[in-house]
């Protein structure tokens, strides 16, 4: 059973399952995400088409992405549709469930590293992560990027919040976009260097607000290259405009130029 989901699926959930065996009046399949409990796709459910026969849409060992229509503790019983599960919710669900198995195997680790019940560990320190950031793996992709502050600002005890994100980043690869401009600073005053190394380092901070990377490089003074890296394109252009309006904004009390150009 994954982490934090009650021990039933519930009316309306769009579940991960693994086909055992195949009838002419549906498949029998094990849910995933549910140690493994039996549930029915009945036929009817499989195709708002006809379906001439079962075995060209579901085959023993295939996984599919299911429907709850019913559930039924008492008969242990859950009955499923493949129908009713759009092109959209069957990516986005698969998306999800790789995330959260990744995540779980992280956390599990990290259980067996500090002789923990991986169910209390979870109950006592994980579900902090989950209540803060909305699921596991968001939590420890926050770790892998910020390192242990993104944990304990979540509540997590420090020597908790050290492992987790240093296996975060080793196991959690963060891909992203890289958008970059080139920016041309002069300054009149004495402590020219100074000010230009100040308005960059003020530049990380607001990179980091908006959950974005920054490099900044010399091309030879007075010119800089800029580099921002972010989840998606959307949130790397917001944060690299972010990041040269700030710079800007230091530059405003300068004696000197500014001007940037967008690569």
């Amino acid at each position: 059973m994954s982490l934090g989901l009650p021990e039933w699926p519930e009316v309306g959930y769009v579940v991960i399952a693994s086909v055992k065996r195949v009838e002419s009046y549906g498949a029998y399949v094990g849910l995933d995400e549910y140690g493994g409990k039996e549930g029915l796709l009945h036929i009817s459910e499989i195709s708002s088409r006809w379906v001439r026969n079962i075995r060209n849409h579901v085959r023993p060992g295939q996984k599919v992405v299911l429907q709850v229509l019913r559930t039924d503790p008492s008969k242990e019983q859950v009955d499923l549709s493949l129908r009713r599960v759009s092109k959209d919710e069957k990516r986005k669900k698969l998306e999800e469930w790789k995330k959260e198995r990744k995540a779980e195997t992280l956390v599990t680790q990290a259980a067996h590293e500090l002789n923990r019940d991986i169910t209390e560990f979870y109950e006592s320190e994980l579900i902090k992560i989950v209540e803060h950031y909305n699921s596991l793996y968001d939590g420890l992709v926050a770790a892998s990027k910020k390192g242990p502050s993104a944990l304990t600002e979540a509540g997590v005890s420090d020597d908790i919040a050290e492992i987790l994100s240093i296996s975060a980043k080793d196991k959690i690869i963060i891909k992203g976009v890289t958008i970059q401009g080139v920016i041309q600073m002069t300054s009149l005053g004495s402590e020219g260097v100074e000010e230009i190394k100040m308005a960059f380092i003020d530049a990380a901070g607001v990179a980091e607000e908006y959950d974005a990377s920054i490099n900044i490089s010399t091309m030879g003074a007075p010119k800089y290259r800029i580099e921002l890296t972010a989840e998606d394109y959307k949130k790397a252009e917001l944060a690299l405009d972010k990041t040269v309006s700030s710079i800007q904004a230091n530059w405003e009390n300068v004696e000197g130029t500014f001007t940037y150009t967008r690569d």
